[in-house]
C-alpha cells in the first residue's frame, strides 16, 4: 500500500538522481534563513540543525557521543565527519563535513518505503524508522542520496539518526550537539523565531547537500567547502 505522504514516484526520484550524478558541480545552493523556516503551523515544531564548518575541528566527539548514546553497532555510524584534503604540498588544506540524516521534508526514504516503517512525526517533522514493521528490504537505504542509512545487524532493520529523539522530547539537545567541543552544531525549532537556530540562520547564508534533488533537508551548513559537498557522503571516517 502506498504511503499517504508519497509526493514523487520511484521513477521520478531515480531519474533525478541519475541526472544529478552527471553534474557533480551542482551539489548545493546558497539559501537564506527566511526560505528555510517556512510557514509555521500553530503548535507544530520543525526540528533542524545548523552546522558551522568553520568551528568543526574533526575531533570526532560527535561520532563517539552518538555511538555511545544510541548503541550503534561497531563499524556503523549515525553521525560521522567526512574529511578531504585539497591542493598539493605545501599549499594544502583540510575540510570537514559533519554528516547525519537530513530529515528531509520530502524524504525519498519515506516516499519509497514499501511498509510504512519510515515515517515522520507530525508534531516536529523528525523522520523515524519503526523497527516493529521494518522488513530490512534496503529500499530506504538505497533511496537515501546522503548515505545516511544503514542496515543494523543487531536489529535486522534500517537504522539512522533520529536527532536523539529520546533526548529532544525531554528538552535536551542531541548527544552530538552536547559533545561538540567547537560548538559547531546548533539544534532547535525553525518555527520558533526566538530560538538560537533561527537567529543563527537570520545572519548566516547556508548550504544543503544535494539541493538539486529538492528533498529540502533540515540540516544546513555554514561555509561548507564546495569540493566536499560534492564528494562521497558514505559513513567512512
Amino acid at each position: 500500500m502506498a504511503h499517504p505522504e508519497i509526493q514523487v514516484s520511484r521513477r521520478q526520484f531515480l531519474g533525478k538522481v541519475g541526472i544529478s550524478a552527471a553534474a557533480l558541480g551542482a551539489a548545493s545552493i546558497l539559501i537564506q534563513a527566511d526560505r528555510t523556516a517556512g510557514a509555521a503551523t500553530p503548535g507544530m515544531k520543525k526540528f533542524a540543525m545548523v552546522i558551522d564548518t568553520n568551528r568543526c575541528i574533526c575531533c570526532h566527539g560527535c561520532t563517539i557521543a552518538c555511538l555511545s548514546e544510541n548503541n550503534v553497532p561497531d563499524g556503523y555510524y549515525r553521525s560521522w565527519v567526512k574529511k578531504i584534503s585539497k591542493g598539493r604540498f605545501p599549499n594544502t588544506s583540510f575540510h570537514f563535513l559533519p554528516r547525519l540524516c537530513n530529515h528531509c521534508e520530502d524524504a525519498p526514504c519515506l516516499n519509497l518505503c514499501p511498509t510504512g516503517a519510515t515515517y515522520r512525526t507530525k508534531d516536529d517533522g523528525v523522520v523515524h524508522v519503526n523497527r516493529d514493521i521494518c522488513v530490512g528490504c534496503h529500499v530506504c537505504i538505497d533511496a537515501c542520496p546522503y548515505g545516511a542509512r544503514f542496515f543494523n545487524p543487531m536489529t535486522h532493520t534500517a537504522d539512522k539518526c533520529d536527532f536523539c529523539y529520546h533526548r529532544i522530547t525531554q528538552g535536551m539537545e542531541p548527544a552530538c550537539v552536547t559533545a561538540c567541543t567547537g560548538r559547531a552544531r546548533i539544534f532547535g525549532d525553525l518555527n520558533d523565531p526566538k530560538s538560537e537556530i533561527v537567529k543563527y540562520l537570520n545572519i548566516h547564508s547556508t548550504q544543503t547537500i544535494r539541493a538539486d534533488l529538492d528533498t529540502h533537508p533540515k540540516v544546513h551548513y555554514v561555509m561548507a567547502d564546495e569540493a566536499i559537498l560534492g564528494a562521497d557522503y558514505s559513513a567512512l571516517i
